[in-house]
């Protein structure tokens, strides 16, 4: 599994959080077993191989720091959106910029572009054309306006 796929995972957990009444926790502990992949990989090729360690570590880092940070980073998504309310913002969209948004303020390790590909990358599988633009600019607009000078660049 690439680190790409487990972003995509990420991605993923963080959407169906809105869905569950499971902390982020119980649903990681639910999801990242080799018993919920296999059942998975049937319908959705992404889920054909288990994450190992590091790569759990990576996922469960994203989706307990997203649903931790939400309500932050839903403002800046809000702050962002112009000509969009949050509420008309599709949900798969908002996961998508929230593990985005996360990593760009929480994972130095992460360089800011690869946060923003990765999430533009992952939006075209899912999401109009239009809604990945939308979603490069609110990052990009992010980045820029967000961000102190020292941290733009990575």
């Amino acid at each position: 599994m690439t680190r790409n796929t487990a972003r995509e995972i990420a991605v993923h957990l963080s959407y169906e959080m809105n869905f569950t009444r499971l902390t982020a926790g119980e649903l990681l502990d639910q999801r990242l077993t080799a018993e919920s992949f296999a059942a998975l990989a049937e319908e959705e090729p992404l889920y054909s191989e288990a994450p190992n360690a590091k790569q759990d570590q990576y996922i469960r880092r994203l989706v307990s720091g997203v649903a931790e940070h939400a309500a932050e980073l839903d403002t800046y998504i809000a702050k962002y959106a112009r000509g969009w309310s949050f509420a008309r913002i599709p949900l798969v969209a908002s996961a998508i910029m929230r593990v985005a948004m996360f990593e760009i303020l929480y994972m130095p390790d992460v360089p800011n572009g690869v946060s923003i590909n990765e999430a533009v990358e992952i939006a075209k599988k899912y999401e109009t054309p239009e809604t990945v633009k939308f979603i490069n600019g609110i990052l990009g607009s992010f980045v820029r306006q967000e961000l102190p000078e020292e941290k733009k660049e990575n």
